[in-house]
C-alpha cells in the first residue's frame, strides 16, 4: 500500500503537469511544483498539515501560481463529461453550489479513473462545521444565538441535499455518494476550501492552494489613506476598523495570467508556516463556514441582550456594530449608544449628540452608569448560562481524557466526570475497550469545539466584566 508521503509526491507531480508552480521559473522541474518557495509541511500547533517557506519570503512576493485549467470548477468538470453536463443542465434550478457539490461527488464515485482523483485522495473525509454537527454537540454550544445558527446550517444543508437527490439518482451515483452524509462532506469541502473566481459563485477548489492554513487579518487591512486619516481618539480608531466591511484575500484569480495568484501577506523565514487569510470572520463563522476555532482572534464578536429602545437609538451604526470585542472592550457603537440612551430624553440636546458622534465621554455620572450596565448584562448572560468558565475547563480537560490514546478508561472511571460528559457518555453509549470508534471519535472533536466556542465566549464576557471595573476604578 502506498504511503501518504508518496500519495503527496504523487500529487505534488499531478500539479506540476498541470502548470501549478511556486516559483515564476516556468523551466522549473516537474517532479514537483514545490519546493522554490513552498514545502509541504506540518505544523501540529497550528493548523495540521499546511505550507511552509523554504526560504526567506517577502510580503507581496508570489508564492504559488495555479492555471485556470488545474482549478476544480463546475465548468471544468463539465468539459471533461458529457454526461454530466446534459445531466446538471436539465436542472437549472439548483444553486452553483448545489451544482459543485454534485460534481464533486460524481467525480469521487469515479474513484482512480477521476482525473481529478491525485487531489481528491487528499480531500478530508471529515469536517466539524456546524452542518455536521449532531444533537448534543449543537446543544453544548449553549448559546441562543450560536445553536440557532448550528440548526440553520444543519436545516439548510438537509434541504439542499433532498433539492439535488434526483440528479444524483439520474446520474446513477452509488447509494453511498447520494446520501446526505456524503452531501455533508461535499457541502463542507465546498465551503471551507474554495477560492473565489469571477465565473462562477461557488468558487473554485484549488489543488496545493487549499493547503494554506488559515490567517486572521490584523490591523494591517487598513489602506494608508485610512491610517493617515484616522483619529488619535483610541475609540474612534476602534470605530474605523469595525465598519471596514471589505473581504479580506491574500491572491485572487488573474486574467492576465489565467491563473490563481497567491502571495506571501507578510515576511516568512526559513521554515515557517505561509498563511492565507480568506477574510473576517468571528469564531462562530470560522466554526459554521471552516470547521475551527481561533483561540485569538481579533474579529470575534460578542453579542449582548439589549433593550428595544437601546437599538431604536443606534439608528447611525448598524445593528451588528453592537457588540464586544473578544480582548472585552465594548465596541464603539455600543458605548456610544448606551451612553445616549443612559440620558434622560430631555437632556438629549445638541451638544450631547456631538459628544456622543464624536465618542467623548458625556461625564463621569453618566459614564459610571454605562459601565456598570454592561458589567451587570455581562454578568447576567453568564448566570444564566447552563455551566461556568470553571466548569467548562474542567470538561475540556475531561474531554482531552477521552481523546487520549494512551488512557484506557473503566467504566467506574468514566463516573468520575463531570454531569456533561458522563451525559455524551449516556447519549453515545461508545465506550468500548476503554475508547471510541473512529466515528465517535469525530462526535467528541465536534463537542470539543463546541465548548471551545463557549468557554472563549465567556471568556470574552469575564473580560468585559475586568474591564468596566477598572474603568470604575478610575472614574469613582
Amino acid at each position: 500500500m502506498e504511503t501518504e508521503h508518496q500519495t503527496m509526491e504523487q500529487f505534488l507531480r499531478w500539479a506540476a503537469e498541470l502548470g501549478v508552480s511556486d516559483s515564476i521559473d516556468s523551466s522549473q522541474s516537474h517532479d514537483s511544483c514545490l519546493g522554490h518557495s513552498l514545502s509541504v509541511s506540518d505544523f501540529p500547533l497550528a493548523g495540521g498539515r499546511g505550507l511552509g517557506a523554504v526560504r526567506e519570503l517577502r510580503k507581496g512576493e508570489l508564492v504559488l501560481k495555479v492555471p485556470r485549467k488545474a482549478l476544480l470548477t463546475t465548468e471544468s468538470m463539465l468539459a471533461k463529461d458529457d454526461n454530466l453536463r446534459d445531466s446538471i443542465n436539465l436542472h437549472p434550478s439548483l444553486s452553483s453550489t448545489q451544482r459543485l457539490s454534485v460534481c464533486l461527488l460524481y467525480e469521487m464515485s469515479k474513484g482512480k479513473s477521476s482525473f481529478w482523483y491525485p487531489y481528491l485522495f487528499h480531500l478530508p473525509r471529515d469536517y466539524d462545521l456546524l452542518a455536521t454537527f449532531g444533537d448534543f454537540e449543537k446543544q453544548a454550544l449553549q448559546v441562543e444565538d450560536a445553536v440557532w445558527a448550528a440548526e440553520k446550517a444543519i436545516s439548510k444543508s438537509l434541504s439542499e441535499w433532498k433539492e439535488a437527490v434526483t440528479l444524483m439518482k439520474e446520474l446513477d451515483l452509488k447509494p453511498k455518494f447520494q446520501s446526505l452524509h456524503a452531501w455533508n462532506w461535499a457541502s463542507a469541502t465546498i465551503s471551507s476550501r474554495t477560492l473565489h473566481v469571477p465565473w462562477d459563485s461557488a468558487g473554485c477548489l484549488c489543488p496545493v492552494g487549499d493547503l494554506f492554513n488559515y490567517d486572521a487579518p490584523g490591523d494591517d487591512h487598513l489602506n494608508t489613506s485610512q491610517t493617515a486619516n484616522s483619529t488619535t481618539n483610541a475609540e474612534e480608531a476602534g470605530h474605523v476598523t469595525e465598519t471596514q466591511s471589505e473581504r479580506l484575500t491574500d491572491g485572487g484569480f488573474d486574467g492576465d495570467a489565467n491563473a490563481y495568484c497567491l502571495y506571501a501577506r507578510r515576511n516568512y523565514q526559513l521554515g515557517e508556516q505561509v498563511l492565507l487569510c480568506y477574510g473576517t470572520y468571528t469564531n462562530l463563522e470560522l466554526l459554521e463556514h471552516y470547521g475551527f476555532i481561533l483561540e485569538e482572534n481579533s474579529n470575534d464578536k460578542v453579542f449582548i441582550p439589549l433593550e428595544t429602545t437601546l437599538y431604536a437609538l443606534a439608528s447611525s451604526w448598524p445593528k451588528d456594530s453592537l457588540y464586544i470585542h473578544q480582548d472585552g472592550k465594548p465596541s464603539f457603537a455600543l458605548v456610544s449608544t448606551l451612553r445616549l440612551w443612559l440620558v434622560p430624553q430631555s437632556q438629549r440636546d445638541k451638544s450631547v449628540m456631538r459628544l456622543v458622534y464624536a465618542g467623548s465621554q458625556i461625564s463621569v455620572k453618566n459614564e459610571v452608569l454605562v459601565m456598570k450596565w454592561v458589567s451587570e448584562k455581562c454578568r447576567s448572560v453568564l448566570r444564566d448560562l447552563p455551566t461556568s468558565l470553571l466548569e467548562d475547563r474542567v470538561i475540556l480537560q475531561d474531554i482531552d481524557k477521552l481523546q487520549d490514546p494512551e488512557l484506557c478508561l473503566e467504566q467506574r472511571e468514566a463516573e468520575g466526570f463531570c454531569s456533561e460528559v458522563r451525559g455524551f457518555l449516556d447519549v453515545k453509549n461508545h465506550l468500548v475497550n476503554g475508547g471510541f470508534c473512529g466515528k465517535m471519535n469525530r462526535r467528541v472533536s465536534k463537542w470539543r469545539l463546541s465548548v471551545q466556542w463557549r468557554l472563549r465566549y465567556k471568556r470574552t464576557l469575564a473580560d468585559c466584566i475586568s474591564y468596566c471595573n477598572e474603568k470604575l476604578n478610575h472614574l469613582i
